[in-house]
C-alpha cells in the first residue's frame, strides 16, 4: 500500500479510516457522513471541498456508499 496522505482509492481510504484513524464504520457513522457529504450547504462539507476539492468529495462519498453497501 502506498503511503499517500490523501487516499486515492477505496482500499487505501478504508485502511486510513479503520486502521490509521481507528474509526469504526458503523451504519450510523456511515449514514451521517453520506448525508453530510451530499449536503453542499453543510459547513464541514464546504471546508472539505476547500481543502481537498470537489472530485475528492465525490470519491469519498462513493467510498462511504460502498462501505454502506458492504454492511
Amino acid at each position: 500500500m502506498e503511503n499517500a496522505i490523501i487516499p486515492h482509492d477505496y482500499d487505501t481510504w478504508h485502511h486510513c479510516i479503520t486502521v490509521d484513524c481507528g474509526l469504526e464504520l458503523t451504519p450510523d457513522y456511515i449514514q451521517e457522513r453520506i448525508s453530510s457529504l451530499q449536503n453542499k450547504k453543510d459547513f464541514r462539507t464546504q471546508q472539505f471541498v476547500r481543502l481537498y476539492g470537489q472530485q475528492h468529495r465525490l470519491n469519498v462519498l462513493a467510498w462511504f456508499q460502498r462501505a454502506q453497501a458492504a454492511l
